[in-house]
């Protein structure tokens, strides 16, 4: 290093001095001041010194060792209450949008999270328009369109309350009592439930048109099944009904009479008749024939339910003459919250299979009805239904809800099991079983997968009424008119059919959770006979399939059965879920 260099670099620190060509430093153009140092830092270097001082003596009355001891603790324990400051102003920070005028609770602004974006895109609009106004030299403040506030609305509502909930894990088995059981079930509130009602009717796949065939004099072409209620359809226009089309026409019941409910069979009173027509968001139904059921009062109802959603208790004269002579019957034709509606010229025989008219053709009786929850007469009602039309409609996005069976999910161990039971006549079944055995049913397997399952627990539909659903439930009511009325084992065949042909499925959610919103009663016959003397010393005889006690069968039903209709003696008829005996029935 040159001595230049260094008077180069000397001269960077001091007064500029001027170097002349040969690099040797010149005679300044002024002389040099020494700059004395200012009151302030002689002030601040004494306090230093001070400092110091302290320092030292400190150390020394304590000892190093000590010193350090207590930096170790002091140190990280003030980081951890900085730490946690700071941690709690944050999360109870709010976004303060000034433009659209109300508060957005604090979203997390990562590149993945779809709402964070939204509602970022939102305010940077609102900013720029904001920016572009001033710059004109206009500053008053305008409000944000509606159509911004909602979207911010609707863009933090995004993350469900139930998004994070999962089934809590079995019980231990030592712990678990036997049989099926309720699990939990994670609802919305009511309020926010009715919010989450579409304003428009889901999309139909290609089905947008769809009528029914009248005929007031069918004729009986084939020898096996069919009615003059269901109008004997023909195997040919059976299997046309599966060609999906924009428009159609099918059999779907009530083919007789100027509409559903008058001179066609099942025939109503013209005052309920009018009453069925009206217009309803939802509406909750239901079934006794054969006088077979109590009417179990639904529990656990919102006020807005109660406002608006009618409950509907099907009956036939002989249930209703029971209901008039136990004085339970009022004059506005109401018990408790169901609206007794009494159906005349019944078409069938079997008081079950008269039931599958209102289970499965809601749609003819209600042609105004958007929604609708069907549950057998056996069952209570226990959570509000439109909580239940959110948790199994409108947050999966479906239109046809149905829970499995708890136990079997194959069509042909199904089968034999209504056979061991006594459901039916066995000949029937294995005739019904055959025939869809033959088109190509096969038992279930993972290879069906996402279908979980090919059996249905029946006792409860949840369905909006569109074009498509419509034509699921009208198919599926033709195959009970035509072959037995147990309506499990047809319901495969007729979804697997058209899902074949369209882009639909149903949500076939756990028994579990569909015994989470009902609970079941015992039937008539068998609360009769537990209630008659004796009935605590003998009621283990009737886990026995057809077992008649001191030579008679207790609970003898009134109405008469369908041709191959059998007496039920299955242990599903016997069994009531935990809570029933609070359950208020009449």
């Amino acid at each position: 290093m040159t001595g230049g260099s260094l008077g180069q670099r000397t001269a960077s620190y001091g007064s500029l001095q001027l170097l002349n060509n040969n690099g040797i430093v010149g005679k300044p153009t002024s002389s040099i001041f020494t700059r004395k140092p200012s009151p302030k830092m002689l002030l601040a270097g004494s306090r230093d010194r001070e400092k110091q001082f302290l320092l030292l003596v400190f150390c020394k009355f304590l000892g190093r060792r000590r010193v350090a001891m207590l930096l170790l603790v002091g140190l990280p324990l003030l980081i951890f209450t900085l730490g946690s400051y700071v941690l709690d102003k944050e999360n109870t920070s709010l976004n303060i949008d000034e433009h659209i005028g109300s508060l957005v609770p604090y979203v997390s602004q990562a590149a993945d999270d779809p709402a964070a974006l939204m509602i970022s895109r939102v305010k940077d609009t609102q900013k720029d328009r904001d920016s572009s106004t001033e710059k004109d030299g206009n500053k008053t403040q305008h409000p944000s369109p509606p159509a911004a506030a909602s979207l911010i609305k609707r863009v933090v509502s995004l993350h469900h309350p139930c998004e994070n909930f999962a089934f809590p894990p079995p019980p231990p088995l030592g712990l678990q009592r036997p049989g099926p059981r309720p699990c939990p079930v994670c609802y919305v509130p009511v309020e926010q439930a009715i919010a989450s009602m579409p304003s428009s009717p889901s999309e139909s796949p290609v089905l947008q048109n769809l009528t029914y065939i009248h005929d007031e004099k069918p004729v009986k072409t084939e020898t096996h099944g069919g009615s003059d209620f269901g109008g004997y359809p023909s195997l040919k226009q059976r299997n046309g009904s599966y060609e999906i089309k924009e428009s159609m026409t099918v059999h779907c019941g009530f083919v007789k009479g100027s509409r559903p409910g008058r001179q066609s069979g099942f025939d109503l009173d013209e005052f309920d008749l009018t009453e069925l027509e009206q217009f309803h968001d939802v509406i909750v139904a239901s079934a006794i024939f054969g006088n077979y059921d109590l009417i179990q009062q639904p529990k656990k109802i919102s006020q807005a339910a109660r406002q608006n959603v009618p409950f509907y208790m099907f009956v036939d004269e002989e249930t209703e003459a029971y209901m008039k002579n136990s004085s339970i019957l009022d004059s506005n034709k109401r018990v408790g919250l169901w609206r007794i509606i009494v159906v005349r010229n019944i078409p069938y025989n079997d008081s079950r299979r008269n039931g599958k008219v209102p289970k499965l053709l809601l749609h003819r009786i209600f042609p105004n009805v958007r929604y609708s929850i069907w549950i057998d007469g056996k069952l209570q009602l226990v959570v509000d239904p439109y909580k239940i039309l959110e948790r199994f409609l409108w947050r999966e996005n479906a239109t046809f809800a149905i829970s499995r069976h708890y136990r079997r999910f194959d069509v042909f161990v199904e089968a034999e099991a209504n056979k061991a039971a006594g459901k039916y006549d066995n000949s029937s079944i294995d005739y019904q079983v055959e025939f869809y055995k033959n088109e190509g049913l096969t038992p279930y397997s993972e290879a069906k997968l996402p279908i979980t399952s090919d059996v249905p627990e029946g006792c409860v539909i949840i369905r909006e009424h569109i074009p498509i659903t419509n034509l699921f439930s009208c198919l599926w009511f033709n195959e009970v008119d035509r072959f037995t009325a147990r309506d499990q084992l047809s319901f495969s065949t007729v979804r697997d059919k058209i899902m074949a042909k369209v882009n639909w499925t149903v949500n076939m959610f756990l028994d579990c959770e569909r015994r989470n919103f009902v609970i079941q009663a015992y039937h008539r016959d068998l609360l009769v006979h537990k209630a008659s003397p004796g009935a605590a010393t003998m009621h283990h005889q009737l886990v026995l399939p057809g077992t008649s006690l001191g030579g008679k069968n207790p609970g003898k039903r009134s109405s008469k059965r369908g041709k191959g209709e059998k007496r039920s003696g299955s242990k599903r008829h016997r069994k009531v879920a935990a809570g029933n005996k609070d359950s208020s029935s009449f």
